[in-house]
């Protein structure tokens, strides 16, 4: 009995083995595209995978406004720079109104090739929803030194679009938070741009249309449809 006793206290007395953390994959050659990569899962959303960003190439820089109907509608704002998209969530929508701020928040730089995605992310997968190329075009810095101007908050700019142009600036305001403002130009108007114009600058389908065409789910396609505008509200659909 005595035995068996000290048998199980020696028993109890051995250290326990550490389970092995799983490993993480390294990144970090993907520089600023690290997070976007973690993020999503390549084998079952059709988004591009992120690369590690090439040498700067020449030329104009590219933007693009995607409207995006993941948990909740809100139009991505994407200016190309140093071999990425920087990106902010605008939940309105730019507005050509240059008495209107729009909140626009920092998200994750996207990979260049994101420029050309319109479709439909997974149900289940980051950023799960309907995604429309509602603008692009090229973009142009009213200051050489672009990292300075995001150093300050104060990145001043003007626009090429099919929908936005003119100048703009985009004003941080701490905390991921930034300001998108139209300037007082000849392109400004008090007209709402993202219902006057609600179609996809590539495609010229509506959201629901875009989503029908993917083959999406019957609740995504729901959620699509109504992230457009009534079609009662839309003035100019023959120039969107």
């Amino acid at each position: 009995m005595a035995r068996n006793a000290t048998r199980a206290a020696s028993v109890k007395k051995r250290p326990a083995v550490p389970r092995a953390e799983p490993t993480l994959p390294d990144l970090s050659q993907y520089g600023m595209l690290a997070e976007y990569n973690r993020k999503r899962n390549f084998g079952v959303t059709p988004e591009p995978a992120g690369r590690p960003p090439e040498a700067k190439r020449g030329g104009a820089l590219a933007f693009v406004v995607q409207k995006h109907r993941a948990t909740a509608l809100h139009y991505d704002f994407r200016l190309e720079y140093a071999g990425v998209m920087l990106s902010w969530a605008v939940p309105k929508g730019p507005s050509h109104d240059p008495s209107v701020k729009r909140l626009a928040m920092v998200t994750e730089p996207h990979p260049l090739d994101y420029n050309q995605f319109e479709g439909v992310i997974p149900e289940g997968e980051y950023g799960g929803g309907t995604v429309m190329i509602w603008d692009h075009g090229t973009w142009e810095p009213e200051d050489a030194d672009v990292e300075r101007m995001i150093r300050k908050n104060e990145i001043k700019f003007r626009l090429h679009g099919k929908k936005l142009r003119g100048s703009w600036v985009l004003v941080g305001t701490g905390d991921r938070r930034w300001l998108l403002i139209k300037h007082r130009d000849e392109a400004a108007s008090t007209s709402d741009v993202t219902v006057d114009k609600p179609l996809s600058a590539v495609s010229r389908r509506t959201m629901a249309g875009i989503a029908r065409a993917a083959g999406a789910t019957p609740r995504q396609l729901a959620v699509a449809a109504a992230a457009d505008p009534p079609r009662d509200a839309t003035v100019s659909r023959s120039t969107a």
